[in-house]
């Protein structure tokens, strides 16, 4: 099965889940709070990745470093270590996400910089985007030095990749494919 699928389906779960017990809110604080430690410290992306590391030793280590979650937020991750699909706890968190503010009538533009975003920049970036998109939007800046510079943009299923890091591969592809 595709991730994106599976995650789509445990985000759907858990955002109804946590609608039944009135705790959307809390849920969605802790999503983002995992969303946020997930791509700020890739050892836990690694570990989390890995088919070592047991399942107990993954849960564990997760409600340390999340902890004060809601109850909700641990019954998934448990369900998620149970169905040995930890590995996509970022992808639900994110599907979360997006579809709690699709429910509220927003949606997020996630923009990936090497650098941070000035207010000035995000600003025209969002009124721009609006006008695009005709949606109220939230637009929110990741941080990855790993792109170099331009911009990567994802609204929903869609990505711009404007980055500098993925215009060197092309160049790169399209050099060793003319060898």
């Amino acid at each position: 099965m595709n991730h994106s699928r599976a995650a789509i389906r445990y985000a759907k779960a858990t955002l109804e889940f946590a609608g039944e017990q009135k705790a959307v809110e809390p849920v969605e604080k802790d999503m983002r709070n995992i969303l946020k430690t997930i791509s700020e410290y890739p050892a836990l992306r690694e570990m989390l990745a890995s088919p070592v590391v047991e399942g107990a030793v993954k849960k564990q280590a997760l409600n340390t470093v999340f902890s004060g979650q809601h109850q909700v937020t641990e019954g998934l991750i448990s369900l998620l270590v149970d169905n040995k699909r930890i590995s996509i706890l970022n992808e639900v968190a994110l599907k979360f996400i997006i579809l709690h503010e699709q429910l509220k009538g927003r949606d997020i533009a996630y923009i990936t910089t090497a650098v941070p975003l000035t207010a000035e920049i995000e600003k025209k970036a969002l009124a721009k985007l609006s006008s695009i998109t005709d949606k109220k939007l939230t637009l929110e800046n990741r941080v990855n030095k790993d792109i170099l510079g331009g911009f990567v943009l994802r609204v929903g299923d869609i990505q711009y990749d404007a980055s500098i890091a993925s215009r060197l591969n092309a160049i790169k592809r399209e050099f060793t494919k003319s060898l």
